[in-house]
């Protein structure tokens, strides 16, 4: 069972090569240059980037794309658990005509990035393209923890999600088996496994169509907003919600803004098990 071969057949977009991923692209260019406008993303002399789970790194390009055009000095660092993408974020830079871009790759957990980031070393964090499902509580604590530590006094930490218990518990219900989706040649389902009521995570298993050949066991867990947030304002003293209906620009979801990470916390505390 390959967690590679699931997004593959999953087909996220987010490669440079797709002509879907680069539509996304601009969207994610005009969401933030309405942050820059807004003021929420400050224009300075120069601004370190740090791209959470960044896969391709289509966000933290986007934004180096925005902060560039306006003369900006930048410095992107791209965080992934999973090597094989990370290099195409220079793919997206040179797409974006984005130039003279210093890039960083890590291959890392981001519920360990302490170990691999420098302490108040970034302004602007992002975790952007429906990510938290992935993160029980306990790692949504580790995330934002390593996050506040990462980002400088005045830093922002920026992600884009949406509210699953509204979207999918309410309004459309659980489903025990559903068609995640249907590609020529092949349709991939998955099925519900059980529950882990201590970690608040759905299990489900991915099969591929026709054949039933068995791709992946895969944890979610279905956030809503006001979790996230919750946890958020532990470690940020601000919080802005721009929605779908705010920013009205089709694809992109809410977008959660947290700000000025409480430096006065042992956030040591936060960030190593037990």
């Amino acid at each position: 069972m390959s967690l590679e071969k699931l997004y593959e057949l999953l087909s996220w977009p987010m490669r440079p090569d797709d002509e879907v991923a680069r539509r996304r692209f601009e969207k994610i260019v005009r969401v933030f240059e309405l942050l820059v406008e807004k003021g929420t993303i400050r224009v300075e002399k120069s601004v370190k980037i740090l791209d959470l789970a960044a896969g391709t790194g289509i966000a933290g390009a986007a934004l180096a794309k925005v902060l560039r055009e306006k003369g900006i000095e930048i410095e992107l660092t791209v965080v992934d658990a999973r090597e094989k993408d990370l290099p195409l974020v220079n793919e997206w830079l040179k797409l974006s005509k984005a130039r003279d871009v210093k890039v960083k790759t890590i291959v890392a957990d981001i519920r360990k990035l302490h170990e691999f980031v420098e302490k108040d070393s970034h302004n602007v964090a992002l975790l952007w393209g429906l990510t938290m499902p992935h993160f029980d509580p306990f790692d949504a604590v580790k995330i934002f923890a390593n996050t506040a530590y990462a980002l400088k006094n005045d830093g922002i930490f920026m992600m884009e999600e949406s509210d699953r218990v509204y979207g999918i518990l309410y309004r459309q219900g659980y489903k025990n088996f559903l068609v995640e989706t249907k590609r020529e040649g092949y349709t991939l389902v998955s099925v519900h496994e059980g529950y882990n009521l201590k970690r608040g995570m759905f299990r489900r298993t991915y099969y591929k169509l026709p054949g039933f050949e068995k791709i992946a066991e895969e944890e979610h867990r279905l956030w809503d907003i006001a979790g996230i947030v919750g946890i958020g304002s532990i470690f940020f003293r601000e919080f802005e919600l721009m929605t779908k209906s705010t920013h009205g620009i089709f694809g992109i979801s809410d977008v959660l803004i947290f700000k000025n990470p409480r430096k006065s916390l042992p956030l040591s505390e936060f960030l190593t098990e037990g």
